[in-house]
């Protein structure tokens, strides 16, 4: 690719590094903004500026937040004693665009994947059972993990850890298709997965 300037192959350059984004469409996305007035570029600038300067992660469930609580935690309206496992803060859009939520969440930061190197100690794992500990209230944990190999190692390895807490301890139902990832999952299906959610001991009946 031909670019006649330093200046605009730097932006290209920096912008063909985010995922999904090749060299055509950053530069498409370049003189895009090189059209735009000063005021329109500078608010862009700004808003990627505050997003990795400002942004948090809630101190109660590690969702993203601009305050030390999120939205949702500091939401009173919601059932603090129901709480949804997830692995990525992508997870938790998803399932919030389905309005068939009304608890709240923690976010694990991954999933066990001994191939990847990802351990235990690596997630928020120790944070939830704390949690758990320390929260009398929180009487149901929704494991609504990835169906993949990784997300059930995951999901069984935090029923050990807490299957003997005085707390249910259900999953998604099945109608989230083995391999599938929250995140890419109809808004309808992984709604009516969460409501139709089943008691996590009885998917271990069913594998043995």
């Amino acid at each position: 690719m031909n670019i006649p300037s330093k200046i605009l192959e730097n932006a290209v350059d920096q912008i063909a590094s985010l995922p999904g984004i090749g060299k055509k469409t950053a530069l498409r996305l370049s003189l895009s903004l090189l059209k735009r007035s000063n005021s329109e570029v500078s608010d862009f600038v700004h808003a990627i500026d505050e997003l990795k300067k400002s942004i948090q992660l809630c101190d109660t469930c590690y969702n993203l937040s601009d305050e030390k609580k999120c939205k949702v935690c500091s939401n009173s309206s919601r059932d603090h004693g129901l709480v949804c496992v997830v692995e990525d803060i992508r997870d938790v859009m998803a399932i919030e665009s389905t309005s068939q939520f009304k608890g709240v969440y923690h976010v694990l930061g991954g999933i066990i994947s001994p191939l990847d190197g990802i351990g235990p100690n690596d997630l928020r794992i120790t944070e939830l059972l704390s949690r758990v500990n320390n929260a009398p209230k929180i009487k149901e944990l929704i494991l609504a993990l990835s169906t993949t190999m990784e997300g059930d190692t995951t999901a069984f390895y935090l029923y050990r850890k807490l299957q003997d807490q005085e707390i249910e301890i259900s999953t998604i139902a099945r109608g989230v298709s083995i391999g599938d990832e929250l995140e890419y999952i109809d808004e309808i299906t992984l709604g009516r997965s969460i409501l139709q959610r089943t008691p996590y001991q009885n998917t271990l009946h069913k594998q043995s």
